[in-house]
């Protein structure tokens, strides 16, 4: 039987090699047949193992990103690490939490859900010019409000964005439509995948919508067996 997978080993296996040069990293769950939901949540996907990863991926990032339909439908509160990692964090001149910004183009989100309201730290909205004024107005008294694009989000001066002010190693968490967004722009630098030792089947979607069918190559990290389940780390192919 595997060992068990500790805190440790996974920060030296997701460790950055240069935090100053810009990374975008995606995190998924998954299902052996491609899955990446269950009665419409990821959450049930998971184990404590994928759990873990996620934590230290978060660890590691300076903001973690999300699309607003992920935060709804997860139930997304406050984003935080443990004390353990706030203090790893801080060892390293880093602040004690990663910033959190989610992406949304209607601004359908209230100032009272629990994601703004349980907030360690301010959040970050990002939008576009054309996103209604008065919900920009409201979402300003409990968030950063991020413009990026006039007609739609401009993902790519996003990034830019983030990376100016302090912010370069981005953690995306979904949902399907953001990441395909980001693979359209040629964006993504790592897939983060725990492949989850599950049939699903149903009609749960893939972990990309929206992108243009294409090759874009990837190359294997590391496949860290944990039990039943496989952590993998892709990175962008040379």
């Amino acid at each position: 039987m595997t060992a068990a997978i500790g805190r440790g080993q996974l920060l030296d296996a997701y460790a950055l090699d240069d935090r100053a040069a810009t990374r975008v990293r995606m995190n998924f769950v998954m299902s052996l047949d491609g899955a990446i939901t269950l009665e419409g949540r990821s959450g049930g996907l998971g184990d404590e193992t994928d759990r873990l990863a996620m934590e230290v991926l978060r660890t590691l990032a300076d903001v973690v990103l999300l699309g607003a339909g992920t935060v709804r439908v997860e139930g997304y509160g406050g984003v935080r690490v443990d004390e353990t990692d706030a203090a790893w964090r801080r060892a390293r001149g880093l602040p004690s939490q990663p910033r959190v910004a989610v992406v949304s183009s209607r601004l359908d989100l209230s100032p009272e859900h629990a994601f703004f309201a349980q907030a360690t730290e301010r959040p970050i909205v990002v939008t576009h010019e054309s996103a209604p004024a008065d919900r920009r107005e409201s979402l300003a008294e409990v968030a950063d409000v991020l413009i990026c694009g006039s007609e739609a989000v401009d993902v790519r001066a996003m990034i830019d964005a983030l990376a100016a002010a302090g912010m370069p190693q981005v953690l995306c968490e979904g949902g399907p439509h953001l990441f395909g967004s980001l693979v359209e722009e040629d964006l993504v630098d790592e897939l983060c995948l725990s492949l989850s030792p599950t049939l699903v089947g149903g009609d749960a979607g893939r972990m990309v919508r929206g992108a243009s069918e294409a090759e874009r190559r990837m190359r294997l990290v590391h496949a860290i067996p944990a039990g039943d389940l496989l952590l993998l780390r892709y990175a962008r192919a040379a």
